[in-house]
């Protein structure tokens, strides 16, 4: 049941030509969410225990909702039995919780009034969910959860692990969540150096994630992503193994989005290939 495949994502790299209509009026593209994915098992494990779930919607019409876009990665946690069940319904479990929350009643009533749940809250509940499902379905099991809910440029995150979120802009990532780690735990208390915290033997040891306890505290951020910014998921296949400034670059100098997932999954593979590897990436519309 793992995830033994290369997802690939389709991806707007260039703004579709205007469509005529009847009387000869052009009218406006259809808006895309510019997105791409790619979740890989590395050159080490002998299954993928990560699972990623993309999910994206435009529409081109009278009162519409926002663009949505929808984004999940989870990492199933080596060492536990079935990680890559974890992970896999824990996606599934969060991208139903979120749409059936958030986006399909702004189809019909695309003004959220006060009688709706905060779009954070929908996204605490959905991680909820899924530790619940994970729980139920299957015990002794464990993964990690990052996810996107995109409206618009308006981003809101949900994080429980050391899956990260990034934001890339002005030639810079920067890191959104906070690794549920001990060995994040100790560098913020100054007992270790991030150095020391990569090379720590312990330093995939999780003090928070998904199946690992009836109570789960999950963490969220709103963010605003302005035009030309990216907002990048990895698992620590990822970012464990390629430096920031080699992000950047390989993000930066990619044909497009989908390009750039390739060649930080390649980069990976090329240092070693430890872990399994997944990247998802959007780019905020130039406008």
């Amino acid at each position: 049941m793992g995830f033994l495949r290369r997802l690939i994502g389709r991806e707007g790299d260039s703004a579709p030509a205007p469509v005529s209509s009847e009387a000869g009026k052009m009218l406006p593209a259809p808006s895309r969410f510019d997105v791409g994915w790619v979740t890989d098992v590395g050159k080490v494990r002998d299954h993928n225990e990560d699972a990623a779930l993309v999910i994206v919607a435009a529409h081109d019409g009278d009162e519409g909702p926002p663009s949505f876009g929808l984004f999940i990665l989870a990492d199933g946690m080596g060492g536990h039995r079935a990680g890559e069940v974890a992970s896999s319904l824990a996606a599934r479990v969060v991208a139903h919780h979120i749409t059936r929350q958030s986006y399909l009643p702004s189809l019909l009533d695309h003004e959220r009034d006060a009688s709706q749940p905060a779009l954070t809250e929908v996204l605490v509940d959905a991680v909820q969910a899924a530790n619940a499902a994970v729980s139920k379905e299957a015990p002794g099991s464990g993964t990690t959860l990052s996810c996107a809910l995109v409206l618009g440029t308006q981003a809101y995150i949900a994080h429980v692990g050391d899956s990260r979120a990034y934001v890339l802009k002005e030639g810079a990532l920067e890191q959104i969540t906070q690794d549920h780690s001990l060995v994040d735990r100790l560098v913020h208390a100054g007992q270790l150096t991030p150095a020391e915290a990569a090379v720590h033997p312990q330093k995939n040891v999780l003090y928070r994630a998904i199946g690992q306890s009836s109570v789960l505290e999950v963490d969220t951020h709103v963010r605003k992503i302005h035009a030309g910014e990216y907002l990048l998921l990895c698992s620590d296949g990822l970012w464990g193994l390629v430096n920031e400034g080699e992000i950047v670059k390989l993000i930066e100098g990619a044909s497009s989005l989908q390009g750039a997932c390739e060649d930080l999954v390649a980069a990976a593979n090329g240092a070693g290939g430890s872990d399994n590897v997944t990247a998802i990436l959007w780019r905020s519309p130039l406008g």
